[in-house]
């Protein structure tokens, strides 16, 4: 494995960089979370016309035809300057779209997302449950089409989604099933998640769905389809969070270098310097099971384990890395107006999105038991 970037990955970093930095602040954010979606749909409308929304789509769609690595790459420049779009969801909707929906599906969804046209999300969390491999929402069949019946929970940006992709359980088996938010028997209803975004609470009942919006066939590869779906979205959560905690870390480096105490600055502090370390020693461990994971993905490899130590490295790390870097701010670390407090909030939500290391430990336990079996 070689985590170093190409040429074509550092370019995209630079740019990526480059664009989310340009929409970052924390005045600019507090205007879009002034406002009724909470979406900056100028920052949408630009990561649109440098194709980055695009970034994993084939070619054939009108996407750039890079991978699941570049969309990490993209995703980690977006967690750094902790901006307010529905990234992370658009694209684990429409790369399943993509390799598993029908081409009429593909051909009305995917060139919509690329020109940012088109918002989509994901229902994989339920009430009580965040395993997205085991389903209580039900899909059975009617008549041509389909009929999905329950409730998922905490579905990001499901207010201003034109598609919701929802797993589902078929019988002894999974689907996925592509829903339009304005079927009738669709409940939506919106809250506050941590991090400030709006998520919603997603009821179905007896929601009908065409088999043209089917992902895949539910009785021949259903699981496979949901797995790819869960995997995808768990990593791109954890590249989300070493962009978070990387940028906390920084800030709180150009804090502690700058912020002087009896007579010199606290980064000379040797307890400081030891937070510090031991702040810059989780995010790495982040990162490099953040990129084991992807690169795995993107190689067609199993990556079942490997995506889980990711997530549980991305909560407890990015738990460790953001109290360390809140602690050597002392009361600036608390203070609400300034910067470093969106960071903290952001990895909160990062940390128990989809599930918290508990969740994630309890999910690695039973694959090992099962490979062993």
């Amino acid at each position: 494995m070689d985590f170093s970037f190409g040429e074509d990955q550092e370019s995209l970093a630079e740019l990526a960089a480059q664009i989310f930095n340009g929409y970052g602040g924390v005045d600019r954010i507090k205007e879009i979370e002034a406002g009724e979606d909470r979406v900056d749909r100028e920052l949408w409308k630009e990561l649109a016309q440098t194709n980055l929304l695009g970034i994993a789509l084939p070619e054939s769609a009108g996407g750039s035809g890079f991978g699941l690595v570049e969309a990490c790459i993209l995703l980690e420049a977006q967690g750094s300057c902790v901006s307010p779009v529905p990234l992370w969801p658009t694209l684990v909707a429409a790369l399943a779209i993509a390799d598993d929906g029908s081409e009429t599906l593909r051909s009305s969804v995917l060139p919509g997302v690329i020109a940012g046209e088109t918002v989509l999300t994901v229902a994989l969390s339920e009430a009580g449950s965040s395993e997205p491999l085991r389903p209580s929402v039900v899909a059975a069949h009617d008549g041509d089409g389909w009929r999905l019946d329950g409730t998922k929970v905490a579905v990001p940006a499901a207010h201003v989604a034109a598609g919701i992709l929802v797993t589902a359980r078929v019988g002894e088996g999974l689907g996925a099933f592509l829903v339009d938010p304005k079927a009738s028997g669709v409940r939506i209803e919106v809250g506050e998640a941590t991090n400030r975004e709006l998520d919603a609470l997603v009821t179905f009942d007896g929601v009908a769905v065409g088999a043209d919006r089917v992902l895949g066939d539910p009785g021949l590869d259903g699981r496979r389809i949901v797995r790819g779906i869960a995997d995808r979205a768990l990593v791109f959560l954890c590249a989300l969070q070493v962009g978070v905690c990387e940028e906390a870390v920084r800030q709180a480096a150009d804090y502690t270098s700058n912020r002087n105490q009896f007579g010199r600055p606290l980064s000379t502090n040797q307890g400081v310097a030891m937070e510090m370390a031991d702040a810059y020693i989780a995010v790495e461990s982040m990162r490099v099971t953040l990129w084991q994971a992807a690169w795995r993905l993107a190689e067609g490899l199993d990556a079942s384990k490997e995506v889980l130590v990711a997530k549980w490295w991305a909560s407890t790390g990015g738990r460790r890395a953001l109290h360390l870097t809140q602690h050597v701010h002392g009361g600036m670390g608390v203070d609400i107006d300034y910067p470093f407090h969106r960071y903290f909030l952001w990895s909160k939500q990062l940390e128990v999105a989809l599930g918290g290391p508990s969740v994630q430990l309890a999910r690695l336990g039973r694959e090992i038991a099962e490979a062993r079996a």
